[in-house]
């Protein structure tokens, strides 16, 4: 308590900035009753730039770049800096039958500070590219490929972002959704979605390789954040919730010579956004809760979940909820943890709420051009004193 005490005293004292949350919108598909819709000469996917750090978040800037709800909340990083930003686009419209989809294999580097923000370049990844990870350095990326259970390499400098290849996963069923750095970059954790486990690669420059070691997270592990402190991975499983189940948060000891799963908390179904806290004490989940169900389904549900967890250690406890719009996605957070926002699809908007530690109040939504599919901001952890 004394720790936030100073810190809270830490950041009215510092001169107050931006903070930029940035949030793919896709334009292409809707949701109808369950079932995914294409949208007639829909208009291009969008991106947009909000202000975390005002009182009120608001919108800065927009552009268009492709993007796709297809895939885990986190298709989107923003280096420390806050001068680029990446973006996977995992399906495009099928050019030989437009009222399809079709896997995508791109990735768009985002000049943020430009005037007005820009597309600068479009790089090519492995098939059906999800989740992004850049390291704390702000030098490298990865970008998971479930397509073809591949990890693409991106070296940054400045707003220069350029291919060093490509590791093939050893585990050839993985169907990689998410990579996590840890804060000091040299290992990467990523989520095996199809074979339940974190596969484990290790960084040396620009060098990754697959170490062939793994963690048994849960049924299929999709999200995944890891701690400032480096100690801990917290792990959203999504497969029960297609039938109706309670799905899990694990947490994921690594700082030990053999990681594991220490703890495993049930939260609701489909826990789709995930997001630690900037100093790690909290995490915030996005329920899909049956809202993506046909509503003849016996597990359909009118409201989405955003949930607030607390950890305490290497244990997660509830501390506050919201209902919210259906089928929302991502999650993120203010600098001081104060603001929590969650991303909706079928409503187009993004729902904003403040948190004071214990409750969730909500404040204005953002109004978006599209469907709001994946938001991130830059990792600039606060990390506690040992």
């Amino acid at each position: 308590m004394m720790y936030r005490t100073l810190l809270m005293l830490l950041l009215c004292a510092l001169p107050v900035r931006a903070q930029i949350a940035v949030s793919a919108n896709d334009t292409t598909e809707i949701m109808v009753d369950g079932v995914h819709v294409m949208v007639p000469n829909a208009s291009p996917d969008t991106v947009t730039l909000i202000d975390l750090s005002a009182r009120s978040p608001k919108i800065i800037a927009e552009l268009h770049a492709p993007s796709s709800w297809s895939g885990p909340p986190q298709m989107i990083a923003v280096t420390p800096d806050e001068s680029i930003a990446l973006l996977s686009s995992s399906l495009k419209v099928n050019p030989a039958d437009p009222t399809k989809m079709t896997q995508d294999n791109k990735i768009s580097v985002i000049d943020l500070k430009s005037s007005p923000p820009a597309v600068i370049a479009t790089l090519d990844a492995g098939l059906f590219p999800n989740g992004i990870a850049i390291n704390a350095a702000g030098t490298l990326a990865l970008v998971a490929n479930r397509g073809d259970s591949t990890v693409s390499i991106y070296t940054i400098a400045g707003t220069s972002v350029a291919s060093a290849g490509s590791v093939s996963l050893q585990d050839k069923a993985c169907g990689p959704s998410m990579p996590a750095f840890t804060p000091d970059g040299s290992t990467v954790y990523v989520t095996c979605t199809d074979t339940h486990k974190l596969a484990i690669l290790s960084v040396r420059g620009t060098e990754v390789r697959d170490t062939g070691r793994s963690v048994v997270a849960n049924l299929r592990p999709v999200g995944i954040e890891i701690r400032p402190t480096g100690d801990l991975a917290i792990v959203a499983n999504i497969g029960n919730g297609p039938t109706g189940g309670v799905d899990t948060l694990t947490v994921v000891d690594i700082a030990s010579s053999n990681p594991r799963v220490v703890d495993s908390v049930a939260v609701g179904i489909i826990p789709e956004g995930l997001a630690l806290s900037p100093t790690g004490d909290y995490v915030a989940v996005s329920l899909i809760n049956g809202t993506s169900f046909p509503k003849s389904s016996p597990f359909h549900h009118d409201a989405n979940i955003l949930k607030i967890l607390r950890l305490t250690g290497s244990r997660l406890t509830p501390v506050a909820e919201a209902r919210v719009s259906p089928w929302c996605q991502g999650v993120a957070w203010s600098n001081d943890e104060r603001t929590v926002v969650i991303q909706c699809m079928i409503e187009k908007q993004i729902e904003v709420f403040e948190f004071d530690g214990k409750k969730l109040t909500r404040k204005p939504s953002i109004k978006m051009s599209g469907g709001p599919a994946s938001i991130r901001t830059a990792w600039r952890p606060l990390s506690r004193p040992r």
